[in-house]
């Protein structure tokens, strides 16, 4: 069974969080819980979920703003890439698989925009956070930030499925989400021909 994935857009700013969640289970994570504190305890409530981690793709302020109150509330794990978040209770590593219910979200570590970025994939979609955006793809000027790491990256991102639904960490798009074949068909970042071209667009 696939699992659900819910988009919730923060009080402030344009960050999208994540509720991820089993339809039969009832389990739930959550992924950035961002500025969206709030609304993602009401959408638990709402749909009778029991969560039981909050995850974070990279340690940006503006992805873990809301963890303390999340965690503060459910008493639950926080799982994120050492390199980011190194007192995370649950280490993310690439080809990871966390078990949600009767599905699986498998973690693809992809630094680039921070050391630590992650993308979390499921049957049919995947998390980007600050790696991939709808028609953009995240800064590598940011301390850790490291431009050739991010098209590798990218690459990587680029071997998976074209029916993957992306799902960004920010509303920077023309739509909230798109699918990866839209994506490599258009986004200039993937379109890309080799790592100096992409250099000159992402550092210009």
């Amino acid at each position: 069974m696939a699992l659900q994935v819910v988009q919730i857009s923060g009080e402030r700013g344009d960050n999208f969080s994540y509720l991820v969640f089993c339809d039969r289970s009832r389990q739930a994570m959550i992924i950035d819980s961002s500025f969206a504190a709030e609304q993602l305890l009401a959408e638990l409530e709402a749909r009778q979920l029991e969560l039981v981690m909050v995850a974070n793709t990279h340690g940006h302020r503006d992805h873990t703003a809301g963890n303390d109150r999340v965690i503060g509330a459910t008493g639950v794990p926080l799982a994120a890439h050492h390199a980011d978040i190194p007192l995370a209770q649950i280490p993310l590593h690439n080809g990871q698989t966390l078990s949600l219910g009767d599905g699986q979200v498998e973690v693809l570590h992809t630094p680039g925009h921070s050391p630590g970025s992650v993308v979390f994939r499921t049957d049919d979609a995947i998390i980007t956070g600050d790696t991939l955006f709808i028609s953009r793809c995240g800064r590598a000027d940011l301390p850790g930030g490291d431009v050739e790491r991010l098209y590798h990256s990218l690459q990587k991102l680029m071997l998976l499925p074209d029916e993957l639904t992306v799902f960004p960490g920010h509303d920077y798009g023309p739509t909230p989400t798109a699918t990866l074949g839209q994506e490599k068909q258009t986004n200039p970042f993937l379109l890309c021909p080799d790592l100096d071209s992409f250099i000159a667009l992402r550092m210009g």
